[in-house]
């Protein structure tokens, strides 16, 4: 199997001409292009957000009409148009913070959550599950009734 040298990736050099802080950045803007995630004016929630790509594209197609709220567990540096807080997705009084932050339920769930890998499997398969459930349960309580995750 042959090994992709970072240096030489398209996409990641690609985001770091355009000022996206991921190449996962252009992973969200193919999925955007098939589903129509975000439109202009939504209010948007972005689940594991570091480094912030999502985020920044996020901004983008809600424009100066939406909002944008990123959650991680991570430090993230400000991203203009968009609210960063630095809390775990598990912590139950997270619900309240994000519905405080946008007044009513959202348009948008977007969330590509990772943990941090251990290296032993099972210890790791059980924590995407548990970010997993914690997700669906944040969805549940903070989507409108026919918004998009």
């Amino acid at each position: 199997m042959k090994l992709i040298d970072a240096r030489k990736d398209y996409y990641r050099k690609l985001a770091h001409e355009e000022g996206y802080r991921s190449r996962s950045s252009y992973k969200l803007k193919e999925l955007h292009k098939s589903y129509r995630i975000i439109g202009a004016g939504h209010y948007v929630l972005d689940l594991g957000c570091a480094p912030g790509g999502w985020t920044q594209v996020a901004v983008q197609l809600a424009g100066n009409q939406g909002k944008v709220m990123g959650v991680d567990t991570s430090f993230v540096e400000e991203i203009p148009g968009a609210h960063i807080i630095k809390s775990d997705i598990c912590d139950i009084s997270i619900t309240e913070e994000i519905l405080s932050f946008f007044g009513r339920k959202i348009n948008a769930v977007i969330c590509d959550l990772s943990p941090q890998v251990s290296g032993n499997w099972s210890v790791d398969h059980s924590t995407q599950i548990s970010l997993n459930y914690a997700a669906a349960k944040i969805m549940d309580q903070v989507l409108e009734k026919k918004g998009n995750a």
